[in-house]
C-alpha cells in the first residue's frame, strides 16, 4: 500500500524545483509519471528466487505477482488533476471515497460513478457476477437523482420509485466495519435486493 503517493509527488516537485529542474505541467517535474509508473510496476515482480523463499522450497521455478495499492489524495475531489489522472492511468482501476458519503454514514464511502475497474467481472464468482449486474448502474443513478430531487418537490411515479429503489440498494450495501460477508451472505443480500424491486 503506497500512502500516499500525491504527497510523495508534492515532495518530489519541491526537490525538483530546490534543484532548479525545469517544471512541467503544475509544476511537477517531467519525469514524475516515469518515477510512479516504476514504482508500482515494480509490485507486479516477484523473482523466483523469493518464491522458492516464501514458500520454504514448496514452490520451485514460478515467479509471483503483488498487489499494488496506491492511494491518492485529491483536492476537492478532482480526479483530472496531474498526479490523480497519472496514477488512473497507470493502475488497472480506482476505488473513489468520497468524504461526503463516510459523514452519511454509508460505508464503505465508495462513489459508483466514478469507480472503475478494468478487472471488472472477472475478479468477481460466478454467482456475484451474474446477480450482481446493474447495481452499480442503479446506485450511481440514484445518487444523481437524489442530489436533483433536493432542489424539486412534485416528482413523477418513475422518478419516486427510482429513488426509492435506490435508496433500498444503498441501506443494504452498507457495511459495518471489520465485518466482511462471505460470497453466500453477498448473493443472499443481492437476491434479497432484487425481490424487493
Amino acid at each position: 500500500m503506497y500512502d500516499d503517493l500525491s504527497k510523495q509527488a508534492v515532495a518530489y516537485r519541491q526537490i525538483s524545483l530546490l534543484l532548479r529542474r525545469p517544471p512541467g505541467r503544475e509544476a511537477f517535474p517531467g519525469d514524475v509519471f516515469y518515477l510512479h509508473s516504476r514504482l508500482l510496476e515494480r509490485a507486479a515482480r516477484v523473482s523466483e528466487h523469493y518464491v522458492e523463499k516464501f514458500t520454504n522450497g514448496e514452490v520451485k521455478g514460478r515467479t509471483g505477482s503483488l498487489t499494488a495499492l496506491p492511494i491518492i489524495e485529491t483536492q476537492a475531489g478532482d480526479v483530472s488533476a496531474f498526479v490523480p489522472t497519472n496514477v488512473i492511468s497507470i493502475t488497472d482501476g480506482q476505488i473513489f471515497l468520497q468524504t461526503e458519503l463516510f459523514n452519511a454514514g454509508i460505508r464503505p464511502a465508495v462513489d459508483p460513478g466514478i469507480s472503475v475497474s478494468r478487472v471488472g467481472g472477472a475478479a468477481q464468482t460466478k454467482i456475484i457476477k451474474k446477480l450482481s449486474g446493474g447495481i452499480r448502474t442503479a446506485l450511481a443513478q440514484y445518487r444523481e437523482l437524489a442530489a436533483f430531487a433536493q432542489f424539486s418537490s412534485d416528482l413523477d411515479e418513475a422518478t419516486k420509485k427510482q429513488l426509492n429503489h435506490g435508496q433500498k440498494v444503498t441501506e443494504l450495501m452498507k457495511q459495518k466495519q471489520y465485518a466482511p460477508m462471505s460470497v453466500f451472505e453477498q448473493a443472499v443480500v443481492i437476491l434479497r435486493l432484487k425481490k424487493a424491486t
